[in-house]
């Protein structure tokens, strides 16, 4: 009986060590993210918080909102330097009127994400270029840059991408969830096998611009026309591997390795059933960082970045908003990225991309 009380007491003591010895790592760990945030800039490239603000008026980005993964308090909480506010269109009819219903739409959105930014002018600004998403950190300002998903709202007419430029687009996400005049969606039924003719001249626009052609939510076959007709890198602005989760809009690690090869970058995304397989179970951060675990293994370090999704569908197990994004750093320290390794995660790859983009442009 007193060595059965002996052994007991020796394996719960041995467990209780090892309890605490794992949370001075994981404390060790999180003042090192936390340092190196201060450090580094950080960039999340594809978030859906219009789509929230824009049907919801009350919601107020400047303080701390329950309804919205993503607002500047938020942002400050979790060290999150600049982040893409999606201008999001969902597919509807391709015809004259609702080609000019998405344009109007989108430009209203575009008028909401103006008003937010101005309310809190002295602590947020907008920015287009990557020198002053580096200026913003400097001046402690947090940068929002803009994206629009889906192409839809370029209807027909190729002077309206010149307007969203003016507007301050960085990147036009093709498509969504169903096909349009541009090209085919992952989720849709094969229509022009890739990009249309008009897609291609979208590309070529887009290239001429020095907007960031994006692929995320295409097709298969249209990522592989948009390597050929692009003439500046690409890039997938909210996605994962298919090799660890098949999904159709997940990335196969061909494609992964042509759009490096093409001089782009993958953004890894936060969706649950994207990240793993809802049969499976929950997804967490670890399961996350596999994902950009995986793109390096494939193609390399200069070629992943992180592109959440949240308020689109995204928010994963130690990562549920933008507040807890240094979670996600902490594991990158664990499993040994290096402190370069992780600035070009965070934000130096896609910004090497994005200025080469612009440099491209004619």
């Amino acid at each position: 009986m007193h060595r059965y009380f002996t052994a007991s007491f020796l394996l719960i003591f041995l467990i209780n060590t090892s309890i605490r010895a794992q949370s001075g790592r994981d404390n060790e760990l999180f003042r090192r993210a936390d340092s190196l945030h201060a450090k580094i800039l950080t960039i999340d490239t594809h978030t859906d918080t219009p789509m929230q603000f824009f049907s919801n008026k009350s919601i107020d980005l400047g303080k701390w909102n329950p309804n919205t993964r993503v607002d500047f308090v938020k942002m400050q909480e979790g060290g999150l330097d600049a982040v893409f506010f999606a201008v999001f269109l969902e597919q509807g009819s391709r015809d004259n009127a609702g080609n000019i219903i998405a344009k109007n739409k989108a430009l209203a959105i575009f008028k909401s994400i103006g008003d937010h930014i101005s309310k809190y002018a002295d602590w947020v600004k907008l920015v287009t270029v990557p020198s002053d998403v580096y200026l913003a950190k400097r001046q402690g300002k947090k940068a929002v840059l803009l994206g629009i998903e889906n192409g839809y709202c370029i209807g027909n007419n190729l002077s309206n991408i010149h307007k969203f430029k003016q507007l301050g687009v960085a990147y036009i996400t093709l498509s969504h969830t169903k096909n349009n005049d541009i090209c085919d969606s992952s989720n849709d039924k094969p229509e022009h096998n890739g990009l249309s003719e008009f897609g291609i001249k979208v590309v070529r626009e887009m290239n001429r611009l020095g907007i960031i052609v994006d692929v995320s939510h295409t097709s298969d076959k249209t990522i592989y026309d948009v390597v050929r007709y692009s003439k500046a890198p690409i890039i997938a602005s909210h996605s994962c591997t298919r090799a660890l989760t098949n999904n159709r809009r997940n990335l196969t690690d061909a494609m992964i390795r042509l759009i490096a090869k093409n001089g782009g970058v993958i953004q890894v995304c936060m969706v649950p059933h994207f990240v793993k397989s809802p049969l499976s179970g929950k997804a967490t951060v670890a399961d996350f960082v596999d994902h950009i675990d995986h793109v390096v293994s494939v193609a390399g370090i200069d070629y992943v970045g992180i592109g959440s999704d949240f308020d689109g569908g995204a928010g994963i197990t130690g990562c549920k908003n933008v507040a807890e994004i240094k979670n996600i750093t902490v594991e990158l320290l664990r499993r040994g990225y290096s402190p370069k390794d992780i600035e070009k995660i965070w934000s130096s790859n896609f910004l090497r991309v994005m200025a080469e983009v612009q440099n491209l442009a004619e």
